[in-house]
């Protein structure tokens, strides 16, 4: 399969020139079966889901299904405004985690994409839209099989993702707080191809991570070793962090090594080959 980054930030939008090389959209991942030209699978719906529609190949609909770890609004943010998934050809299925004993998903969604905060509900997506549950544990979503469990992390029910395909597996983890150690997150990245974690915190703020129940990098790096993955790319970059300050943590990262290759940073725009070990 094939990843694409479209959204690489954290918390919320970074515009502006400093923020160029990394990109400043926030969490969207597109990702793409073997043997097809466009992604059926999108993992988070961010700001980065604007930028869906320039990766379907000339079709001006999404056909596929859309996974949410979490409701935090910097990983909705794009439903209502990528043309993509908001047009009567569209077809599309959101999968969101919803508590035991929770609201109608689409109820959920509507709490914060509603009068008066957004013009309109989820109801008024054009399109043939499902909102559905997410299943603890693994599922057949679209082409893909998708293992979904909790993770910590603070501020509301959030899960951590596996997705397999040909034998292939991509672990997604953008929000996570690692420390002090968790079977059901490690289990989701045991021995993945790819992890995709939480990396928005440096070693010198604990306070603030623990404070938002995210990951420092070290964090992520020794959970990375835990899984024995084969290749972490850490995203979920702070807003405030710039491209250059990013260029720094990258030269600080480069004598760091997770299975067999060094630690990598998002890049917004980037397309991620997973293949089979």
């Amino acid at each position: 399969m094939r990843v694409i980054l479209l959204g690489v930030r954290g918390s919320t939008p970074a515009p502006g020139p400093a923020f160029l090389r990394y990109g400043g959209h926030t969490s969207c991942v597109a990702v793409v079966p073997d043997g097809a030209e466009v992604p059926t699978l999108v993992l988070d719906a961010g700001t980065g889901l604007r930028d869906l529609g320039a990766r379907l190949g000339g079709a001006e609909a999404f056909q596929g299904s859309v996974v949410l770890t979490h409701l935090h609004w910097d990983h909705v943010q794009g439903l209502p405004f990528c043309p993509a998934v908001d047009r009567k050809q569209a077809r599309v299925d959101l999968l969101l985690p919803v508590p035991v004993g929770g609201p109608e998903p689409a109820g959920l969604l509507a709490r914060s994409m509603s009068p008066p905060h957004f013009p309109i509900g989820p109801e008024g997506l054009l399109g043939g839209w499902r909102f559905l549950r997410s299943v603890q544990g693994p599922c057949q979503v679209e082409e893909f099989t998708v293992t979904t469990a909790e993770i910590r992390h603070k501020g509301g029910l959030t899960h951590g993702l596996r997705i397999e395909s040909g034998g292939a597996v991509l672990a997604y983890l953008p929000d996570h707080a690692p420390a002090g150690g968790s079977a059901v997150a490690e289990a989701l990245a045991d021995g993945a191809d790819l992890l995709l974690h939480d990396g928005q915190f440096l070693a010198g703020e604990r306070s603030l991570a623990d404070g938002y129940g995210h990951a420092t990098v070290p964090d992520a790096v020794a959970f990375a070793a835990r899984c024995g993955v084969r290749r972490l790319v850490l995203t979920h970059h702070a807003p405030t962090r710039t491209d250059d300050q990013l260029d720094l943590l990258r030269a600080e990262l480069d004598d760091l090594r997770c299975g067999g290759g060094r630690v990598e940073l998002a890049r917004q725009g980037d397309t991620l080959t997973v293949k089979a070990t």
